[in-house]
């Protein structure tokens, strides 16, 4: 790992300038070391590590400084580490995840801190994407989308999985969907025929109940059907959607809570939106973090390889 090479080139740096009795050349600069005759100075090292990796030392070690003291570890990182690290385990197996920490020239604790790093990154993206929404947004958006939590129970009805023609057997489906609306028309208990014939096997043996849920938690298909439902109506056609065909009964709606008791819900909620819309904003976030916390590169050379960098990666959609 690059990050790993450097600190190790850094303190070999350290130990041969810092200690011992160091030879000299005629200008002045430590021997790094000595090879068919010639000397490679501490600066000459020093300088090609630089040329090659000054930047992505650079970004890492001020934004492990400036991210370390704004977020604190607290559970939910602690958590968030764990929870990627479990990950990393499950997918290569004990022994190959210590083999690719090995090949990667890391160690778990390198690994674990990386993954801190990118958490309070996604936390330093966030809160200025929050600060990037206006009043008005959030206004138009709790008049015009915002709604209060729905209670729905639903009837699914999934393609044989067994049949080769898939679009046959999503005509099966729909047609089976259809016979069960029919008996809705004619009085038959919705419950009852949910538990008879759902494939959603969570939510089949309560007799479809889904619960409350809120906006955007459901598939699009299902939500635009029940957002129209009047409560105690189900859909008369079925809805089709990736998992197949759905007979949705509306049982409950609660009325939409005021702003100020969802404000912070709803600014997140935006937040998020402006970060998914704009791949370049939390790369701008970052470096208005580094502005705020007096960031100044000295060296002429790393700082126009660092204004390079960033303008490519807010130029990059």
């Amino acid at each position: 790992m690059k990050k790993k090479v450097i600190m190790l080139m850094c303190l070999c740096l350290l130990l041969c300038t810092g200690c011992g009795k160091v030879p000299k050349l005629s200008n002045g600069d430590d021997v790094f070391v000595s090879v068919n005759g010639k000397n490679v100075s501490a600066n000459d090292i020093f300088d090609e590590l630089k040329e090659k990796y000054g930047v992505d030392v650079l970004v890492e070690l001020v934004d492990k400084i400036i991210l370390e003291e704004k977020y604190e570890e607290d559970d939910k990182l602690k958590e968030y580490v764990d929870a990627q690290i479990e990950q990393y385990v499950s997918s290569y197996g004990e022994d190959g995840f210590k083999d690719a920490l090995e090949q990667s020239n890391m160690t778990e604790d390198d690994l674990r801190q990386t993954i801190a790093l990118d958490y309070r990154r996604n936390l330093a993206a966030l809160d200025y994407a929050k600060s990037q929404v206006s009043d008005k947004e959030l206004n138009d958006y709790y008049e015009n989308d915002y709604r209060g939590e729905i209670k729905a129970s639903h009837i699914l009805i999934k393609p044989d999985e067994n049949n080769e023609d898939s679009d046959k057997a999503m005509e099966d489906a729909k047609k089976k969907a259809e016979e069960i609306i029919e008996k809705l028309n004619n009085g038959e208990d919705f419950a009852k025929l949910a538990k008879e014939n759902s494939d959603d096997e969570g939510s089949a043996s309560d007799g479809g109940n889904l619960g409350y849920f809120a906006k955007g938690k459901m598939v699009d298909e299902f939500e635009d059907a029940v957002v129209k439902l009047e409560v105690g109506k189900y859909t008369t056609e079925p809805v089709k959607s990736t998992y197949g065909y759905h007979i949705i009964l509306k049982t409950d709606q609660k009325d939409k809570p005021k702003l100020k008791d969802v404000k912070d819900e709803l600014t997140e909620t935006l937040a998020q939106e402006k970060l998914n819309n704009d791949t370049t904003m939390k790369y701008k976030a970052l470096e208005e973090l580094r502005k705020d916390a007096g960031l100044s590169i000295e060296d002429d050379n790393i700082k126009s390889k660092y204004e390079k960098y960033m303008d490519s990666l807010k130029t990059t959609k």
